[in-house]
């Protein structure tokens, strides 16, 4: 059984700093690239971070410079450290895992970027 679980959402202040993980089970983590996917109420889903099985990476403009994604082989974990938090990063954080045409999804962490 194939499991993705997000976790390290919370509340933080504009300016701020979260770093989200996202551990799997149930597959092999090193050969599947991993993105990072945000919804916020209202607005289609949206890729800001990817990670190949190589560890080749890619972000959303919006993120650039913020955002880094980084992964762990030997944990099956995936990380998005955010710096200098904005309230438009407020969203729900997804985890993909993708092979070919097998892809996966967590269950979602919120983020919510507030004073």
């Amino acid at each position: 059984q194939v499991q993705l679980v997000e976790s390290g959402g919370g509340l933080v202040q504009p300016g701020g700093s979260l770093r989200l993980s996202c551990a799997a089970s149930g597959i092999s983590f090193s050969i599947y690239d991993m993105r990072w996917y945000r919804q916020s109420p209202g607005k289609q889903r949206e890729m800001v971070a990817s990670i190949s099985s190589t560890s080749s990476t890619n972000y959303a403009d919006s993120v650039k410079g913020r955002f880094t994604v980084s992964r762990d082989n030997a944990k099956n974990t995936v990380y998005l450290q955010m710096n200098s938090l904005k309230p438009e990063d407020t969203a729900v954080y997804y985890c993909r895992a993708l092979l070919t045409l097998k892809g996966y999804w967590g269950q979602g962490t919120q983020v919510t970027v507030s004073s």
